[in-house]
Parts: C-alpha cells; sequence; structure tokens
C-alpha cells in the first residue's frame, strides 16, 4: 500500500499545480522513486491511494508499464488520511502482513533490501506492526528531534515532550491486518492504530542500514538529488 492521497502543504508552492508523488527529484517523480523499489523488490501487487489532484496522479501511473498489478484506492471525495485510507484500501490487499510505504520516500538501500529486512525481523506471534526507523547520522536533510525510542527487545516508546530520540520514522513499514480490527470511521491517523497497539508492547522498529532523504520541502530537493547522483 502506498499513500499519495495527501495535500503536500509543506511542498508548496511546487504543489498549488502538482500532487506531491508528482514532484520531482533527481529527474524522476518521487513516487516512481517508491514504486522502483517495490519493483526492485519483486511485490507482485501494489494499491495506491489517491485524492488532491487524483486527475493527474491516477494519469501517469497508468501510463507506464510497471512489473506488477496496481490497484487505485480512490478518494476523490473525502481524504480518509493514512489510518481511514487503510481500511478504505483493505479490501484490496490480499497479503498478511503486508507493507505499507508513504509516497514521498527516498532511500538508498545497504547491502539488502529493507523489505527483506523487514520480512526476516517479522514476529507474527509478538507484532501487529514493524516501523523502519533510521537514526539521525543517515537522515539527510533531516532537522527534526526524532520520533522513536526502542528498547531492547526492539519494542517502540514515542519520544517525550521537549525531548531528542534517536531514530526517525522512514514512512515504510510492516503491517499485520489485526492493527486494523475495530477501527475507527471517517478520516483519522495511523497514529491511532499504533498507539492502541502500543499500549500491548505490539508495535516494534529496526534501523535501515542505507541512507534515507527527508523530501519534505521544496528546499530539500536539490541536495537529495546531490546526494543520489554521488551515490
Amino acid at each position: 500500500m502506498v499513500m499519495a492521497a495527501g495535500l503536500g502543504k509543506r511542498m508548496r508552492p511546487l504543489t498549488i499545480t502538482t500532487p506531491k508523488p508528482l514532484v520531482r527529484v533527481a529527474g524522476k517523480p518521487l513516487i516512481d522513486h517508491v514504486l522502483d523499489h517495490l519493483g526492485q523488490a519483486g511485490m507482485q501487487r501494489v494499491i495506491v491511494n489517491v485524492h488532491y489532484l487524483a486527475d493527474a496522479l491516477e494519469a501517469h501511473l497508468k501510463a507506464r508499464e510497471w512489473p506488477f498489478e496496481l490497484l487505485i484506492s480512490d478518494e476523490r471525495d473525502l481524504l480518509l488520511e493514512t489510518g481511514g485510507g487503510l481500511v478504505k484500501a483493505l479490501p484490496m490487499i490480499e497479503e498478511d502482513p503486508f507493507f505499507c510505504l508513504n509516497s514521498d520516500n527516498v532511500w538508498l538501500e545497504s547491502a539488502r533490501s529493507c523489505f527483506d529486512e523487514l520480512r526476516a525481523a517479522w514476529d507474527d506471534e509478538r507484532m501487529d506492526a514493524l516501523l523502519l526507523l533510521v537514526p539521525h547520522s543517515r537522515a539527510n536533510n533531516y532537522k527534526g528531534v526524532g520520533d522513536f525510542h526502542l528498547d531492547q527487545m526492539g519494542r517502540i516508546r514515542r519520544r517525550k515532550p521537549g525531548h531528542v530520540a534517536p531514530y526517525i520514522y522512514t514512512g515504510i513499514q510492516l503491517l499485520s491486518r489485526r492493527l486494523l480490527a475495530d477501527p475507527p470511521q471517517g478520516a483519522f491517523s495511523t497514529n491511532v492504530l499504533w498507539n492502541r497497539a502500543m499500549t500491548e508492547g505490539r508495535v516494534y522498529g529496526m534501523s535501515h542500514l542505507g541512507l534515507w532523504f527527508d523530501v519534505g520541502t521544496p528546499a530539500a530537493i536539490q541536495p537529495t538529488a546531490e546526494a543520489l547522483l554521488d551515490a
């Protein structure tokens, strides 16, 4: 599942006329960076949700041949946020667990695909969610204070207000359908689902061994492109 329905407010003015997933970095739309990774990893079925400037995004997706079946989860009538978008798309998601990614992710793999790393670390008896995290040293363009801590077992704990956390969420995760049981109605954030599962100790994280790029604003585009070319 690729989350591509957001408004892209932080990327304005570029997103006034272009959906954020189609903003180009290193000559390629952001969503193509993600979908190319998915193709290289051997994914066979990908769902992309659309809302803001949906016609342009859908036309782009349908204009290219992909090495997987690509389906559209249509949120034109109502933006459902990340959690609501997952619930709407769930009937199209056949696997359990399944990967969920943000459409504005740019990353470089280490010796092994991050998808293979997540699969290998997955423990269905203990986990409802396994988040791919990155330390500050490998988070290019990132200026924030981090998102999460990990305990010795790999369980996630949120950063406390006023403190710094060592890990940043990359926007890539492996999820069990259990996480979406009895969801709220309408639009809501995946944070609602994470918080519920965290209280039960069922949200885990692992560190990405490659590089990750925060491409949230126009200012991040050029340094990200230069880093990709150097790599």
